[in-house]
């Protein structure tokens, strides 16, 4: 993936003018949260295709390909309020506690995502078909990768080290997004690039990193942290701060905390959440009219901003 700086590689490059969005993990509920803050926005104002760059992570690669690929904000929003895009996630007791071991029992960001990947390798799950079924079904009629830049962010299974895919990197957007999909240990490692990745946002739920090279950032995201020892947004949000990044960042306010409860996935919460969404989004405009404007002044967010 060209440009994108990788764990372990040369520093970044300094930011230029150019523009991203970034989007955020958070499963079906969270997506349905960041579908509604696009729409707000988007009726706002907030022209989203003036934005140079896509970048996403699990649920945001999904609606980052959607969005990327010509499809409206508005659009999106409305088949989370008609509860369309349904995906059934029946998630165990067991595989959430074994989750939870493998991701927390290390404090090395590198080694929790190691061992997270490597319990994802050797877990019994499903066929990888049936992950692409799925994230086939919710990508709509997205098949191919758009001419809109757009970066898919994906965690390597085996060593734990983050990757991506853009539309350079002879992988499939299907598999790109599967990949950036897969929840460890209730989905099976995406085999793409001939290698087995697993949830994009299993180190860092939100994909800053493939965005480094562009000096205005708006990042929405649903869960500002991983489970593990990883950095929160709101502490890569200031890292890039200091480097010069204009960054605005947009998490769920208490009434969306409220409206998305504990489980990600519970589908019946997803219309209210998306609701909750929509009024954050609507709030924001104005904010992120300015970033786009240039009028925006760099401002390290507390940890639990939620603009």
């Amino acid at each position: 993936m060209d440009d994108v700086p990788q764990t372990g590689s040369t520093p970044a490059p300094r930011p230029d003018a150019r523009s991203a969005l970034v989007l955020g993990g958070g499963g079906p509920v969270g997506g349905a949260w960041l579908t509604g803050v696009l729409a707000g926005l988007a009726g706002a104002g907030v022209d989203l295709d003036r934005f140079d760059l896509v970048t996403g992570a699990s649920a945001g690669a999904v609606f980052g390909a959607r969005l990327a690929s010509g499809e409206s904000a508005r659009a999106l929003y409305d088949r989370q309020l008609a509860g369309a895009d349904r995906i059934d996630l029946d998630v165990t007791l067991g595989q959430t506690l074994r989750f939870l071991w493998a991701a927390a029992r290390s404090r090395r960001p590198d080694r929790a995502a190691r061992n997270l990947g490597r319990a994802a390798l050797a877990a019994r799950t499903c066929p990888e078909s049936e992950v692409l079924d799925a994230v086939c079904t919710l990508l709509g009629g997205v098949r191919d990768w758009p001419g809109r830049p757009l970066r898919i962010a994906a965690v390597e299974a085996s060593t734990g080290q983050e990757g991506g895919f853009d539309r350079d990197a002879g992988v499939p957007l299907v598999e790109a997004v599967a990949a950036s999909c897969a929840v460890p240990l209730v989905w099976p490692p995406v085999t793409a690039g001939g290698r087995r990745w697993i949830d994009g946002g299993s180190r860092s739920s939100t994909p800053f990193r493939l965005a480094h090279d562009h000096g205005r950032i708006l990042a929405v995201t649903p869960l500002p942290s991983a489970i593990g020892p990883h950095p929160h947004a709101a502490r890569q949000a200031a890292d890039l701060i200091a480097r010069g990044t204009a960054v605005r960042l947009l998490t769920p306010d208490d009434g969306a905390r409220h409206a998305m409860g504990r489980d990600m996935t519970a589908n019946d919460r997803r219309a209210d959440s998306a609701a909750a969404g929509h009024a954050q989004g609507t709030a924001a405009a104005a904010s992120v009219l300015a970033l786009l404007d240039g009028a925006a002044t760099p401002d390290a967010p507390r940890r639990r901003a939620h603009g």
